[in-house]
């Protein structure tokens, strides 16, 4: 017999997200998640996946997965400090820290994985983190993890960052403290001020930690934020994933020798999670080489980002203070913006909404993630149905 407690609690709060437009319901794709979709038995234009550089799906990198399974396995069989770790692992590795122009790198199983494991890992009860307060739910995650004092920052504002670095420096109640902050904020497609944030690091001696999950493949020529300013040799942590832009599934954290091997024998997803499967690892590698050889497919990106983003914007959509592809249609109200999703979704767009908790409150959002793989054709049509709808609905 389950619990009546338990039942109660699901089944209010479940209600309570429901009458107040905040329930998510999941969408099942009927096919690989490329520029155009099946969902329902229904083609749509894909305009909601992390797909950016259209790896997911490249035919190379699929030739390469199935032979690394027929070589090596479907799983690593381990976990990496036991006998997981394959020298395909450490390829990638090695790979992973020449693209980031880092002395090492190491590989987790995932990008969330990566923030829960290097924060923790590093910074502990006696420590202080200054964090963007619209960084990524696996960073705030990371963070409490680690018992550190959190201490939220204002949205890249440097004089609140310099204000309260100043403070926790001169308490004298931290033995370290880190500045932690997303290169590219996936919400809104802005990209971290890090010439400001290194500036005042280097002030305060703090650590500087950036996860770039949305910048790697897409910012800096596809080399990421820290390198689309060179900074290279100023940040501490380069977290990226292997799951967004690369197409695969993954995260990495590169930086200094000295800290790569102290996460190695600290970070615990690393130490008690099995590896990442060999194909994984050999089709990851394979793209960031992609990446390293040839701009073409980010320079794709940027063309059909500029050219979505334009045509919204000329329809009079707010599209927000976007800097990136990532290009948000702000349409406030939650439950108009999930029925704004809707009827794009009817006349043949999936553009899903985003909604409190994810976003502020009243702040409801459609984000369309173009990547290199639509066509200048699927980017006209997702247009021409966004200015009938938004008409319809008189948004615009």
């Amino acid at each position: 017999m389950s619990s009546n407690a338990l039942d109660q609690f699901l089944n209010e709060n479940l209600e309570d997200l429901r009458s107040k437009g905040l329930y998510n319901e999941i969408d099942v794709v009927e096919s690989a998640n490329g520029p155009v979709i099946k969902i329902g038995g229904k083609e749509l234009i894909n305009l909601s996946s992390n797909n950016y550089l259209g790896l997911a799906t490249d035919e190379l990198l699929k030739e390469v997965a199935i032979n690394a399974i027929n070589e090596w396995g479907v799983g690593a069989g381990a976990v990496r400090t036991i006998n997981g770790t394959l020298d395909i692992h450490t390829q990638l590795e090695k790979t992973l820290a020449k693209f980031k122009g880092t002395e090492a790198a190491i590989a987790y199983q995932s990008g969330f994985n990566c923030n829960m494991a290097a924060i923790s890992a590093v910074m502990d009860k006696n420590d202080a983190i200054l964090s963007d307060e619209l960084n990524h739910a696996s960073i705030i995650d990371g963070c409490r993890l680690s018992k550190a004092k959190i201490i939220r920052v204002n949205h890249s504002d440097m004089d609140d960052l310099r204000k309260k670095a100043k403070e926790a420096k001169e308490s004298g109640l931290y033995n370290k403290i880190m500045v932690i902050t997303d290169g590219v904020f996936s919400m809104d497609g802005d990209i971290a001020n890090l010439p400001g944030i290194i500036e005042i690091a280097e002030e305060f001696d703090l650590i500087t930690y950036v996860d770039d999950a949305h910048g790697s493949g897409v910012t800096g020529k596809g080399a990421g934020t820290v390198k689309h300013f060179g900074l290279a040799d100023k940040v501490d942590f380069q977290i990226g994933t292997l799951s967004k832009a690369i197409g695969v599934v993954g995260g990495y954290v590169a930086g200094k020798k000295n800290l790569i091997d102290w996460l190695k024998v600290r970070s615990r997803p690393f130490l008690f999670s099995t590896a990442v499967t060999p194909a994984d690892a050999v089709a990851a590698t394979k793209a960031i080489e992609i990446l390293m050889s040839s701009t073409e497919l980010n320079d794709r990106l940027w063309e059909n980002g500029n050219y979505l983003k334009n045509g919204l914007k000329q329809l009079g959509f707010n599209i927000g203070e976007s800097e990136t592809p990532i290009t948000p249609c702000i349409i406030g109200e939650e439950k108009t913006t999930q029925l704004f999703s809707k009827r794009l979704y009817e006349e043949g767009v999936y553009a899903k909404s985003i909604v409190f908790p994810t976003v502020p409150q009243g702040t409801g959002r459609v984000r369309n993630m173009p990547t290199a793989a639509h066509t200048k054709e699927m980017l006209d049509q997702a247009i021409s149905i966004y200015e009938k709808v938004g008409k319809e609905m008189g948004l615009i």
